[in-house]
């Protein structure tokens, strides 16, 4: 069984390792490319983004398909 709240508090963390967790390997790694970029490219301004987009997106997920 998925847990949301683990799958949302791992992508808070590092985006993409909530990803990882749920088995979609290929957004985690979306999330390992996109949020280092958006840290630097704005000097911290959108990286907080991605963590809570990263997290909001994991969550959502691991509460759809509870089933891993």
């Amino acid at each position: 069984m998925r847990n949301p709240g683990t799958a949302a508090v791992l992508s808070a963390l590092i985006p993409g390792v909530g990803q990882i967790y749920n088995g979609q390997i290929l957004w985690a790694i979306f999330w390992f490319v996109i949020t280092p970029g958006l840290w630097i490219g704005t000097g911290g301004l959108l990286g907080w983004i991605c963590h809570i987009i990263s997290a909001y997106t994991a969550y959502t997920y691991a509460q759809r398909h509870p089933i891993g």
